[in-house]
């Protein structure tokens, strides 16, 4: 579960937004009242969102947000005046006075979204060429390292761009290579 890191420059602003969002159902809370401790917290956590005023005793939102792990979605909670001030577009925000049920939504929401991304898969990897595809860009390499005078990376090099050039993937331009030079 994700973790909810809670940094208010008054503790006991910090402590009423805990209080209320433990009423409604959410255990793993931490209220702070410095922008260090939330960063410290927040790198010994596996994500979380990090609900946090304009200003802290030690640092601006805009500068904890740049110290937060990836991780980590911030909400910053400020006056109406200020979050038009805000610069930084990933930055979820609520206006002042915040009522729970907007907290609350607000929350549920950013966990939600942070669960998709971490179940979200990882970019594909190219799959595995076979061995005969290998030994044709092999072969094309060899002839380019001989007849051209070329170094293998630079060979490689010659390929990868003719590939990307023609639209074709790196063995049908191998091929291509070696039919011409037959």
């Amino acid at each position: 579960m994700s973790r909810i890191i809670i940094a208010f420059p008054k503790l006991d602003d910090a402590k009423n937004l805990k209080n209320v969002l433990n009423r409604n159902g959410y255990d793993d809370i931490l209220a702070c009242n410095s922008a260090s401790y939330a960063i410290a917290a927040a790198n010994e956590s596996d994500g979380g969102i990090v609900l946090c005023g304009y200003r802290l005793p030690d640092m601006h939102y805009s500068e904890l947000y740049g110290y937060l792990p990836r991780e980590f979605q911030m909400l910053l909670v400020a006056s109406p005046a200020r979050l038009q001030e805000c610069s930084i577009g990933n930055i979820m925000c609520l206006a002042m006075p915040v009522h729970s049920h907007e907290l609350v939504s607000t929350v549920q929401t950013m966990l939600l979204e942070l669960e998709r991304l971490k179940r979200k898969p990882g970019i594909p990897q190219p799959k595995k060429r076979s061995e005969k595809e290998q030994r044709v860009i092999d072969d094309a390499k060899a002839l380019l390292m001989e007849r051209n005078n070329l170094s293998e990376s630079e060979a490689h090099k010659y390929i990868q761009k003719l590939s990307m050039d023609s639209g074709n993937n790196l063995v049908e331009t191998a091929e291509m290579i070696l039919a011409f030079n037959e």
